[in-house]
């Protein structure tokens, strides 16, 4: 049985909100003195910018995808840096439409491939600190966030018909491959981009 989560451990984390963030790393440095991993796993974008022609978003729209989806990960792994003392693990989420075009995906894309170029600049500016910075592409899954993504169920199955295994992912594979990459196991890798979505990024439609 999972134990609920105990609510002082709860520290809220506005990424658009600057001293809330300093406030959770300040309240990280009282309580345990020192932070080992850091998993980035939050995007934007307004959905109106998600479908349609590209050409069409606006630069507030732009603007807000590409703050709270790729530089959040810079001002987060910049506020986990002094904290990581005897190195540590940064993760981030990412997606195949950061390197290729996809269907309705639009300014997310955009945001995606900034945020990958972040991890590999992240990683050589930390490894010297131990500190690793890595990413997972994971494949579609149905969940309340993908929801937002136009014809989500229409790339699910079209992964599930094309992909190697002939499936999709599970929440609990991608978990799987954070662990891994938070773990001594991966004390090798930085700066790489790992791919979780039953090999569907090797197939050429």
């Amino acid at each position: 049985m999972v134990e609920p989560l105990n609510p002082d451990l709860l520290l809220p984390c506005n990424v658009q909100d600057e001293p809330q963030v300093n406030d959770m790393f300040a309240a990280i440095q009282d309580k345990w003195g020192k932070l080992d991993i850091l998993i980035h796993c939050l995007a934007f974008a307004d959905k109106d910018f998600l479908t349609g022609d590209f050409s069409m978003v606006s630069r507030s729209g732009f603007n807000q995808a590409l703050e709270i989806s790729a530089y959040s990960l810079i001002q987060l792994s910049a506020g986990a840096k002094p904290l990581m003392v005897d190195g540590g693990s940064i993760v981030t989420l990412t997606y195949l439409g950061g390197v290729r075009v996809i269907p309705n995906y639009n300014i997310m894309g955009i945001a995606k491939a900034a945020l990958e170029m972040n991890v590999r600049y992240l990683a050589a500016e930390m490894g010297p600190m131990g500190i690793r910075v890595n990413g997972i592409s994971a494949g579609p899954i149905r969940t309340l966030a993908s929801s937002a993504v136009g014809g989500i169920l229409d790339m699910i199955h079209h992964v599930e018909e094309i992909a190697p295994l002939r499936r999709t992912v599970t929440q609990t594979e991608v978990g799987n491959t954070a662990a891994f990459l938070c773990s001594d196991l991966s004390s090798g890798m930085t700066g790489q981009i790992l791919y979780v979505d039953s090999g569907y990024c090797i197939m050429g439609m």
